[in-house]
């Protein structure tokens, strides 16, 4: 499992970098971390930090991530899209699936790391979670709309996405031979080389931490999860 978590996160205004802005006193990338390793699946963890916070994120993840899963914290680069090559390159050769997981999406739940796992073993050489465009959605040239855009067959990408470490590695390396420029998710990188994405049904939980406002729906799912444990154990 990749984690790339070196963004500044600009949209959530002005502060630490994203990854380590704190939800309910603890740092988002350590609420990604907690969800992740909660996956039977997952045996190794990568997390691509900010370059000046490696020791610091090192330290934060020591005693959230179990013994039984590897930790390996790298410096991250000044795109997503780097920091998840700089992440693969230190990967053991043994790891034949990888996953790549945005810190911002804290609270992802272990199925759905498990539902993508699911379906690379499978077979399939690319693998993302989403969920279906609920808004209505426009396209627009220079401040003008020029077409409403059927939404019934678009979909949210969400993470983690699951790849055949052949796949994601040749997709990675394919886009450093031509300049399309940076992709917004490595799915995106396999798409550009001809490569074929499975769809899996993602969660309404594994939304995506940009704005203040998410920080409080992220807040009242923590609480709804805490009273569901408490309820539970009655």
């Amino acid at each position: 499992m990749i984690v790339a978590a070196a963004g500044r996160g600009e949209r959530l205004g002005p502060g630490a970098p994203k990854a380590l802005r704190l939800l309910v006193g603890e740092p988002l990338l350590v609420h990604a971390v907690r969800s992740l390793v909660a996956a039977l699946s997952l045996d190794l963890l990568v997390v691509a930090a900010p370059p000046d916070a490696v020791s610091e994120v090192r330290a934060l993840l020591v005693d959230v991530v179990p013994d039984q899963v590897g930790l390996v914290v790298v410096p991250g680069g000044s795109s997503r899209q780097d920091s998840v090559r700089l992440a693969l390159a230190v990967l053991p050769d043994d790891v034949d699936v990888v996953l790549v997981h945005d810190a911002a999406r804290c609270l992802v739940p272990a199925a759905l790391v498990e539902s993508v796992v699911a379906a690379v073993r499978a077979g399939a050489g690319a693998v993302v979670p989403g969920l279906p465009v609920a808004d209505t959605v426009k396209r627009v040239d220079d401040g003008r709309v020029v077409e409403t855009v059927d939404r019934s067959a678009l979909w949210g990408a969400q993470t983690p996405q699951g790849f055949s470490r052949v796949v994601l590695m040749a997709a990675h390396q394919a886009t450093e031979l031509d300049d399309a420029g940076p992709a917004t998710d490595d799915a995106g990188l396999v798409e550009r080389m001809g490569g074929t994405v499975v769809l899996v049904p993602g969660s309404e939980e594994a939304f995506k931490v940009t704005r203040p406002t998410d920080l409080l729906l992220a807040e009242a799912l923590l609480a709804e999860r805490a009273e569901r444990a408490a309820g539970g154990g009655r």
